[in-house]
């Protein structure tokens, strides 16, 4: 009896250790969770926070194990060696993508809702996170790239105050180019684009290829645009009786000296009106993503208010304080809606997936 005493007497710092270990991951991980329920970029931090606090209770389970000093040396000794092994053969995967996504948050030049192009890939930022950085392509399907491969290839991030969308189009030698050059500028202005401009790209062997640009202020349509300005271009072209080649276009048909490659009745067909755009169907996830990202802005910025009020202290400020806590209030409301939304069609999603 004595004997068996004495065993549980030595395993007792081991138990109350372990016992301390699992109610602080577990209330970390209930704090962290309400804490950032609702900022889902800061995921990384709260993987990070759990991940440290994981092995700083595994050093502790060891410590607390009832063997000799030279036991647990030798334990600790091992679990550093096994950790540098470990952190050596994924520096380059694990270590790298965790390191890349710090690097990411610390220059962020992009943020969910972002449209991006990253080497050949382009779409709208939906999720960044510890290790990858997800992304919605303009057919909607979701792409997961690795944060490593993020810092490593060239990136590309359309302003939110505007971007330059351009067309080319091949016309031939016969056309002045200075009716060519305002044939475009106009289509270009008639897509809905400012300080619109026109270049002469290439001189080939057949044909004259021109380049129409303009600049879009609303780059949420910025697929719609790109149809768009190509459209005018078209409606413009035609209109004028300007005949649209190829870069190897070659007649060899017997026509008429004045007959023009020209569609039948160009100037008279109705354009269709396009009740859906492209990019509420391709773009619905990043474009929640963006929503709550604008909503969690906005917040940040009432709480900076908040506090700048509080401490002027009067009638007045109190006032207004009331009414940003009701302003605020709402747009937690419509933050909490917005994130529900997105999980409840994540959740439908994967259900149909399985």
């Amino acid at each position: 009896m004595a004997g068996l005493l004495e065993i549980v007497r030595s395993f007792l710092p081991l138990l109350v250790t372990l016992a301390l270990v699992l109610a602080i991951l577990l209330g970390a991980h209930i704090t962290l969770r309400r804490r950032w329920a609702e900022r889902p970029e800061a995921q990384f931090q709260f993987q990070l926070i759990m991940l440290a606090l994981t092995l700083a209770g595994l050093l502790a389970l060891v410590v607390a194990l009832p063997v000799s000093d030279t036991v647990q040396g030798q334990l600790l000794s091992l679990i550093g060696i096994l950790l540098s092994a470990a952190i050596a053969l994924s520096s380059a995967t694990f270590i790298g993508n965790i390191l890349a996504s710090i690097m990411l948050k610390a220059v962020g030049s992009a943020r969910p809702g972002d449209f991006i192009t990253v080497a050949s890939l382009t779409g709208r930022i939906t999720e960044m996170g510890l290790l990858h950085t997800e992304i919605q392509t303009e057919y909607r399907d979701l792409v997961t790239v690795p944060n490593i491969y993020m810092v490593t290839q060239p990136v590309k991030v359309v302003r939110a105050s505007g971007t330059i969308i351009t067309a080319e189009v091949s016309l031939g030698f016969d056309v002045p180019h200075g009716l060519a050059r305002d044939v475009l500028r106009t289509a270009a202005e008639a897509a809905g684009l400012r300080d619109c401009f026109v270049h002469v790209r290439e001189l080939g062997d057949f044909a004259v290829t021109y380049r129409a640009a303009g600049l879009l202020e609303d780059v949420q349509s910025l697929l719609s645009a790109r149809s768009q300005l190509q459209q005018c271009m078209l409606d413009g072209l035609h209109g004028a009786g300007i005949e649209i080649v190829s870069p190897t276009f070659m007649n060899t048909r017997a026509l008429d000296p004045g007959a023009r490659v020209l569609p039948p009745e160009a100037r008279d067909r109705e354009r269709p009106s396009e009740s859906v755009q492209a990019e509420e169907v391709a773009f619905d996830k990043a474009e929640e993503a963006a929503s709550a990202e604008k909503l969690r802005l906005a917040i940040e910025h009432l709480d900076e208010e908040l506090a700048a009020l509080r401490e002027q202290g009067g009638d007045e400020a109190q006032q207004r304080v009331k009414q940003l806590e009701l302003e605020r209030e709402r747009l937690n409301s419509r933050l909490q809606a917005a994130l529900a939304g997105m999980q409840s069609k994540e959740r439908d999603g994967n259900a149909v997936a399985g």
